[in-house]
C-alpha cells in the first residue's frame, strides 16, 4: 500500500500543467491555462488547468482532479501505475516496504528490461516508417485500401522490406540479443547464437502495437500480395502479452469517451479502416480470443462495449468466447452488445457498400448480452423437447453463475426458467448447489431455499450458502446455542479468517473499507496480513478479478504455502454480503480498540499523554456502543 503521505509529497513536486500539457494543447488564460477537454468532444475550450491549485476542471463535462487522476482517467492507468509514472519523472522512489529486498531488486530489473525493449521496438518502428516513405508499392497498397497519409501517420504505419536483414541498417549490432528478445529477429533453433539470423517481418505493412501509455510493445504485419500467413504478430515478450493488449486502444482513448462505447473488431486493418471512416473508437484483439483482461481494460474508458464479428461459424464461436469474458463484468450499469455482419463483409467493406449511417444502425441494433447468452446456450438444443430444454439449461448454468449480483442476473434467471419450462422457484432450487470447482453466484440468498437440518441422520453436507445462513444465525446468538451453530460444519471461526476469505471472494469490497480498516488488516499477524498485502497488490496491478482467476493466480504463486492459500479461500463464503464482512470486521476493530485501551491504561499512571489518549479512546468506544 502506497502511503498517503508519499502521494501528497509526490503531488507537491508535480506540475499538473506539464502533465496535462503533454496530452492537451494548453494556452495561457489569466492565471490559468485553457484547452479542449480530452474527456468529451467540444469546439470551444472549457477545460481549465490551475497551476495554483494543481488541479484541472472541465466546465463542460465536469471532469476534474489532480495529476494522478488525469493519468488514470486519460491514459487508463491504475492508481499504482500513475503514481509510479509521476514518481519516475520527479526522481522519487515509491515506497515498497512490504516487499523483500530480493523482490524489489527483481522488479527493478524487470522494469529496466522492459524499458530497454520498448526503446528497441520504438527504434524499429521509426525504421519501418522511413521504409514506408520509400516504398511506392506499400504506399499504393494502403491507398488502395482507402487509407490517407494522416491516418497512416496517426497509427504509425510502416513497411518492412523484403530482405532478410533489413533491420541491420537500423541497428549497428544486428547480433544484439535484444532484437531476438523483442521478437524482431529470429535465430533458428539449430543455428546457435552465432548462426544465421533473419528479420521476422519481411515485405509486410507494419502496424505498431502500443500500450495505453503510447509505448511500442510489438508489431503486426500484413503481406502486400499473396502469402502465408496473411497476418503475422510479434511473439509474446516481457513487454507484450496478446491476452492483455488491444490494438488501437492508445489511439482510441478520446473517441471512446466521445462516442460512449468501444467497438471491438477482429483485426488491426479493421481498426485503421474504421478510423479512416470516422469510427475512431474501434480496437482489436491480437490474434487471440477476447479475454477478461481485455474487457477490464476497456471498462476503464467506457461502460459500453460492442463486439463486432463475422456472421459465419467462426465469428459465432468468437462471440461465445467474448460473451464468457464479459459476463463477470456485466453489472446493471454496463452494456455489452454483439454485432454480426453478413459473411461477405467486414466493417470496412460494409460501410463502403452501405454507408456510415447503415453501420450506425447496425451498432444501435446490436444484440444485447442477455439475448446473446440465450442464443448461445440454445444452439443445438430442441426447445420443443424436454431433453433439449434440459440441455439448454445445463449449458446456461455456468454462464449465468458468472454474472454479478443484480437485476440483470435475476431477469435472465426468470427468462431461462420460462424457456426451460420450469417454474422460477424450481430452477432456483435446482441451481442452489454450487457448481463443481466454481464459485457460486451471490444472488441465491437464504430466502430461496431453507438449509436442511444438519442433525438429521441422513443430512447431506452443508453447502457454502447453508453454512453462511447458519453462521449469520449464530452471529446473533450467544452461549451454548451459538457454540453449537458455529461448531463442526462451520469454519472458519476467527473473524480474521472470515474477513480475508470474503475479500478474496469479492475484491471490490476492499475499496469500501476505510483507510484505518485497511491498515488494521495489513497489520494482522501472518498469514492473514501477508494475504491482505497479496490481495492489494493484485488489485493494484489487475483491478478486481473473478475468484476463478484469483484462485489460479494463488496456485501459480510459488511463494505461497498451503496454509496461506487456505486463508485466502474466496470460495468459502459464496453467498456472503457486505454486511457479513462488516460484522466480522467490527469484531477485529473492537478487539484492537480494547487491546489499545489496555495498553494505554498501563501507561496512564505515569504518562499524561497516555492518560489523555486513554480517555479519548474510551469515549469513542462508549459513543460507538450507544450508536449500536
Amino acid at each position: 500500500m502506497i502511503p498517503p503521505s508519499f502521494v501528497q509529497e509526490l503531488l507537491s513536486r508535480t506540475d499538473v500543467v506539464t502533465v496535462v500539457g503533454r496530452h492537451v494543447e494548453l494556452k495561457k488564460a489569466g492565471i490559468n491555462y485553457k484547452g479542449l477537454c480530452p474527456f468529451h468532444g467540444e469546439k470551444s475550450p472549457s477545460f481549465i488547468v490551475s497551476p495554483t491549485r494543481q488541479t484541472y476542471h472541465c466546465f463542460g463535462c465536469g471532469a476534474h482532479g489532480d495529476a494522478v487522476r488525469f493519468l488514470t482517467e486519460h491514459l487508463g492507468l491504475n492508481f499504482v501505475e500513475a503514481v509510479k509514472e509521476l514518481a519516475q519523472e520527479t526522481g522519487l522512489s515509491v515506497p515498497e516496504d512490504d516487499r523483500s529486498v530480493e523482490t524489489r531488486q527483481a522488479l527493478a530489473q524487470q522494469r529496466e528490461q522492459q524499458s530497454s525493449l520498448t526503446q528497441v521496438l520504438a527504434k524499429a518502428a521509426e525504421h519501418y516508417r522511413r521504409q514506408l516513405r520509400q516504398s511506392d508499392r506499400a504506399i499504393a497498397y494502403l491507398k488502395g485500401r482507402g487509407l490517407t497519409g494522416d491516418v497512416a501517420k496517426r497509427f504509425g504505419l510502416g513497411y518492412a522490406p523484403a530482405g532478410w536483414h533489413g533491420l541491420a541498417s537500423a541497428f549497428g549490432q544486428y547480433d544484439d540479443p535484444q532484437l531476438v528478445e523483442a521478437g524482431l529477429v529470429i535465430v533458428p533453433d539449430d543455428a546457435g547464437d552465432t548462426g544465421r539470423r533473419y528479420d521476422r517481418f519481411r515485405d509486410r505493412v507494419m502496424f505498431p502495437i502500443r500500450n495505453v501509455k503510447g509505448d511500442t510493445i510489438g508489431f503486426g504485419g500484413r503481406v502486400l500480395d499473396q502469402g502465408d500467413p496473411k497476418y503475422l504478430n510479434s511473439p509474446e515478450t516481457p513487454v507484450f502479452v496478446k491476452g492483455r493488449e488491444l490494438y488501437g486502444l492508445f489511439e482510441a482513448r478520446t473517441a471512446l469517451r466521445n462516442r460512449g462505447y468501444a467497438l471491438v473488431t477482429e483485426g488491426y486493418m479493421d481498426v485503421v479502416a474504421l478510423a479512416q471512416l470516422g469510427f475512431e473508437n474501434a480496437v482489436a484483439t491480437l490474434g487471440t480470443a477476447c479475454t477478461a483482461e481485455h474487457v477490464s481494460k476497456l471498462l476503464r474508458f467506457t461502460d459500453q462495449v460492442v463486439f463486432s464479428f463475422d456472421g459465419d461459424a467462426a465469428g459465432r464461436r468468437a462471440a461465445g468466447r467474448a460473451l464468457e469474458a464479459a459476463l463477470p463484468q456485466a453489472s446493471d450499469t454496463r452494456s455489452f452488445r454483439f454485432l454480426f455482419l453478413p459473411p461477405e463483409h467486414d466493417p470496412d467493406s460494409y460501410i463502403r457498400s452501405h454507408g456510415t449511417q447503415a453501420f450506425e444502425d447496425c451498432v444501435r441494433d446490436a444484440v444485447p448480452l442477455s439475448r446473446q447468452l440465450i442464443e448461445h446456450v440454445s444452439q443445438g438444443c430442441d426447445l420443443g423437447s424436454a431433453e433439449g430444454r434440459a440441455r439448454m439449461l445445463a449449458q446456461a448454468r455456468p454462464l449465468w453463475h458468472a454474472l454479478p449480483e443484480g437485476a440483470l442476473a435475476r431477469q435472465l434467471l426468470s427468462e431461462l426458467a420460462r424457456l426451460g419450462g420450469l417454474p422460477l422457484d424450481e430452477l432456483q432450487q435446482l441451481w442452489r448447489q454450487p457448481l463443481p470447482g466454481a464459485r457460486t453466484a451471490n444472488r441465491l440468498r437464504e430466502d430461496t431455499a431453507e438449509a436442511d437440518d444438519p442433525t438429521a441422520p441422513d443430512a447431506a453436507p452443508l453447502t457454502g450458502l447453508q453454512k453462511l445462513q447458519r453462521w449469520r444465525q449464530g452471529s446473533r446468538r450467544t452461549g451454548a446455542g451459538a457454540a453449537r451453530l458455529l461448531s463442526g460444519e462451520l469454519a472458519p471461526r476467527k473473524p480474521e479468517d472470515r474477513v480475508v476469505q470474503m475479500l478474496f471472494g469479492e475484491p471490490t469490497w476492499w475499496d469500501r473499507l476505510t483507510p484505518y480498516e485497511q491498515e488494521l488488516l495489513h497489520a494482522l499477524p501472518a498469514p492473514h496480513g501477508l494475504m491482505v498485502a497479496w490481495l492489494e497488490r493484485d488489485l493494484a496491478e489487475y483491478g478486481p478479478r473473478p475468484w476463478a482467476v484469483v484462485h489460479l493466480a494463488l496456485q501459480d504463486d510459488d511463494t505461497l504455502d498451503d496454509t496461506q492459500r487456505q486463508v485466502a479461500d474466496g470460495d468459502a463464503w459464496p453467498g456472503a454480503e457486505f454486511n457479513d464482512l462488516r460484522h466480522s470486521l467490527d469484531w477485529i476493530v473492537k478487539r484492537e480498540q480494547q487491546a489499545r485501551l489496555s495498553a494505554l491504561a498501563q501507561q496512564a499512571s505515569t504518562d499524561p499523554a497516555a492518560f489523555a489518549a486513554y480517555r479519548a479512546l474510551k469515549q469513542q468506544i462508549d459513543n460507538e456502543r450507544q450508536d449500536v
